[in-house]
């Protein structure tokens, strides 16, 4: 059986397939070939990322076709009722990715409140000039440790970044229409570990008192931030997304920035993916990475194994 990686795969994942008897093409087939490439092929399983569509038409016209990974969590580039109406095997890795996102988010926030992305861009260009101007300029960075930080979405990548605020000692909260109560357990280097325990707050609850807000919803019909949210927030409060682009609202985002309300944000998914809003993409308050939340090895090596064990137990 043929299994086409359209959107990549990890080595890990190769060798996997390859030891069950699975033959693994990584050739990357553009969208509007996919069907015919499929056919001609014979391919029986299809993986991707977050580029590939996976829609009706194709499932319908590739009868070969009996699976679907998506080598990541969120699943809104694929048909996934649909195709599981018609007998296919729909399977993702929601565990896989979650710690490097989370990574990721503080990232963000660690160079947001110590302008870091600004620095980075002028320091190159003036720090033999203008040397004490900017050291004055990046000199009123904010201390994360004992900030309020309001998770939107509490699963897998949620809590994952719940339990690295944690870990600095931040106050997380959290909100989440599907997940009431939740325990988190945070291990340490040497096999200790605290367990939290958490319950939902409303979102007006978690818009009005948090100091850092952070993102971890999947794609939705309307704004989980928009222009309502923002005149809730306390003035100079942080925002990070790194769930998917549509969920924040970024002409409500950059007013905030520009009135002054918001301080920073962090974006590693925007609403015009993949050409970002000039807007965005100029402005100096904004902390930018190109969709890389879980562009780690170590996430990608445990997608490529979690998605090799799914498709040996499914299709062998």
């Amino acid at each position: 059986m043929k299994i086409l990686a359209n959107d990549g795969i990890a080595q890990s994942g190769i060798k996997a397939l390859e030891s069950a008897g699975f033959e693994v093409l990584t050739t990357t087939v553009a969208q509007e070939q996919l069907q015919n490439f499929i056919n001609e092929n014979e391919i029986t399983g299809l993986l991707v990322r977050s580029a590939t569509q996976v829609r009706k038409d194709l499932i319908d016209n590739c009868p070969n076709l009996r699976l679907i990974g998506r080598g990541g969590v969120g699943m809104d580039n694929i048909d996934v009722e649909y195709a599981e109406k018609k007998g296919l095997f729909v399977i993702n890795t929601p565990e896989a990715s979650s710690s490097s996102v989370a990574e990721l988010v503080f990232a963000h926030l660690f160079g947001g409140v110590r302008y870091l992305h600004d620095a980075n861009r002028n320091m190159p260009l003036e720090g033999d000039s203008n040397f004490k101007k900017l050291k004055k300029s990046y000199g009123s960075g904010t201390e994360l440790r004992g900030k309020t930080l309001g998770i939107i979405g509490f699963g897998r990548i949620g809590q994952a970044t719940a339990k690295i605020a944690l870990g600095i000692g931040m106050k997380v909260i959290y909100h989440d229409p599907y997940l009431e109560k939740a325990s988190i357990e945070v291990p340490f280097f040497d096999g200790q570990a605290v367990t939290f325990n958490f319950e939902s707050q409303t979102k007006k609850e978690l818009v009005s008192t948090s100091d850092f807000i952070t993102l971890h919803v999947p794609a939705q019909k309307n704004y989980v931030l928009g222009k309502e949210e923002f005149e809730l927030m306390k003035p100079g409060v942080g925002i990070i997304n790194a769930a998917r682009g549509g969920v924040l609202d970024e002409v409500a985002l950059v007013d905030a920035l520009e009135n002054g309300n918001v301080i920073f944000a962090g974006l590693d998914v925007y609403e015009s993916e993949p050409k970002p809003e000039i807007r965005i993409l100029m402005h100096p308050n904004i902390s930018m990475t190109p969709h890389i939340g879980a562009a780690t090895g170590e996430a990608q090596s445990r997608i490529g194994i979690e998605l090799a064990e799914q498709i040996i137990t499914l299709l062998k």
